[in-house]
């Protein structure tokens, strides 16, 4: 075809009842809309296609009504394997009612089994996912009674256990770009990230399937710069022109130029975060950023990290990453999360797991909804809630340092910081220290023998992992260790004696890292690597 130009509802026509559909998207980030609206009236009008199988890395949604949230009606959807569903609740609510089968597997693997389908191979070999949920002995990543097939085994290598996630054929792959020429090249220069555009396609053409992009805008046939194309159109099968609504550059965000490379802004300019649990909690992460090295922050509590590096006039001396793809620059939070103002590079999805699940992070900050004594960690289900592991089991299974950020306590949980000190207003509801978490979305027995340094940084204290069981290390100024760390713990920390939070961190002026940072020797900030023969932390 000469024009691949074709509407909206073409483009949904040609979807088949039963068709595997993978879908691009990180939160609002390449999320084609326009093409997942189409889908959901062709079904509303005329009852088809049905029985479709979803698969998606990140999970592209806003919590609410757009994304994959369109797709959620009962006989639209058959089966689901993704990596993220807390933006996703309408999907997740199927999965969780048994109404469809249902799979929760890594987001890094699944970004990764992309090419291994484009390339005829029996599925993707790693040890992410050894020791969690997604391990077939701890139920191979199914979310339901109603799915039965394995789609995780176990094979060894050399005698070393390794998980074979299963490849099976993408018949469609919807995409998103900014720019289409009519014979179907596709360039991203206006958005935030690359994701999977290019290893989705690949998989869907050599599956014998179909790939249809969504995009902004419209370009003669032979005008785009080769080297700018991410998915060329000899494997684009149709274009759909979007309506703008459908095409924002992020749910948050309708376009900003410093979120795609385009221009860079000043980031002293952004207002500081308020003084309240979550600054104390990024601020006492920031303590612990390697100068020099390099860092990925996850969604929730660690997003508020990067504000305080930035407050600090510290970002210069670290390299932040986000993993959908983004390399430097500023992690941005909310519906923006993903993407990154000022970034140095933005590369592939797949490459950036690539890159994390070689051992490249030196440090990782994620969320924590329950920990346990066996320094377990659980972010993924959780008091009938399905949140997904995104990349959690990636990241953490293989920074070299991770430190888990969250509040003490949930739900009503209210503290005043006064003259320094912290005072406890209002107790949460619902405890996250516990006797066993729900699921396990991380080992603390892995991290145990592979020698992890593992944190749990709150509002109130700081624990470390030990050899022999969970410590705790630092207690905020103005806390009680019985009456307000251990009467709310469903275990017994280890508890010898631990030393005061740092008095900085609960106080309205910038800390001053900076200036400490500076402060450090030439051997302070860098130092040699054994392992990567490189400067590390």
């Amino acid at each position: 075809m000469k024009n691949k130009i074709v509407s909206a509802a073409e483009a949904a026509a040609v979807i088949r009842a039963g068709d595997t559909v993978s879908v691009s998207g990180f939160v609002g980030i390449g999320t084609p809309d326009e093409l997942l609206l189409a889908i959901e009236r062709r079904f509303l009008d005329t009852c088809g296609p049905t029985g479709l199988t979803l698969v998606f890395a990140a999970a592209p949604g806003d919590s609410r009504d757009r994304g994959l949230n369109r797709l959620a009606h009962p006989g639209l959807v058959r089966r689901a394997i993704g990596g993220h569903w807390a933006l996703v609740p309408k999907l997740a609510r199927l999965a969780l009612d048994d109404e469809i089968e249902a799979y929760n597997l890594p987001l890094g693997c699944i970004a990764q089994l992309y090419r291994d389908i484009a390339a005829r191979r029996p599925g993707l070999l790693s040890r992410v996912g050894l020791r969690t949920f997604v391990d077939p002995r701890l139920g191979g990543g199914k979310i339901n009674g109603r799915t039965t097939e394995d789609l995780v085994s176990v094979v060894a290598v050399e005698g070393v256990d390794y998980l074979l996630y299963k490849a099976f054929p993408i018949h469609v792959a919807l995409i998103r770009g900014t720019t289409a020429d009519t014979a179907g090249n596709i360039t991203m220069e206006r958005e935030a990230l690359t994701l999977d555009v290019l290893p989705a396609a690949m998989a869907a053409k050599n599956s014998g399937g179909l790939v249809i992009a969504q995009v902004e805008r419209i370009a003669q046939e032979g005008s785009l710069d080769a080297r700018r194309v991410q998915a060329p159109g000899v494997m684009v099968d149709c274009v759909v022109l979007a309506e703008p609504e459908n095409h924002r550059q992020t749910y948050g965000t309708q376009h900003n130029g410093a979120l795609s490379g385009q221009i860079r802004v000043p980031t002293d300019r952004i207002a500081p975060l308020p003084l309240d649990e979550r600054k104390v909690i990024a601020r006492r992460v920031a303590l612990e950023l390697p100068p020099g090295g390099v860092v990925n922050l996850g969604i929730g509590m660690p997003e508020g990290v990067a504000a305080v590096a930035a407050e600090e006039k510290i970002l210069k001396y670290l390299t932040l990453t986000a993993e959908p793809g983004v390399i430097g620059g500023m992690p941005q939070a909310g519906l923006d999360f993903g993407a990154a103002l000022n970034p140095d590079a933005v590369i592939q999805q797949n490459q950036q797991f690539d890159f994390y699940d070689g051992g490249g992070l030196d440090m990782a900050c994620l969320g924590m909804a329950q920990a346990d004594a066996e320094r377990n960690v659980n972010v993924s289900r959780f008091g009938g809630r399905l949140a997904g592991a995104g990349g959690f089991i990636n990241i953490s299974q293989n920074a070299r340092k991770v430190v888990f950020a969250g509040t003490f306590t949930a739900g009503g949980l209210e503290i005043a910081v006064e003259d320094g000190r912290l005072r406890i207003v209002r107790e949460g509801r619902g405890r996250k220290f516990i006797e066993a978490v729900e699921q396990i979305t991380f080992s603390g027995s892995y991290a145990a023998e592979t020698g992890q340094a593992v944190f749990y940084v709150t509002e109130r204290c700081v624990l470390r992992r030990t050899a022999k069981g969970m410590e705790l290390t630092e207690v905020a100024p103005g806390v009680e260790i019985d009456r307000d760390i251990l009467a709310h713990m469903g275990f017994q920390p280890i508890v010898h004696d631990p030393k005061p939070m740092d008095p900085r961190l609960f106080r309205p002026e910038p800390m001053g890292l900076e200036q400490q940072l500076l402060g450090l020797g030439v051997a302070g900030r860098v130092g040699s690597d054994a392992v990567r023969n490189g400067v590390g932390a």
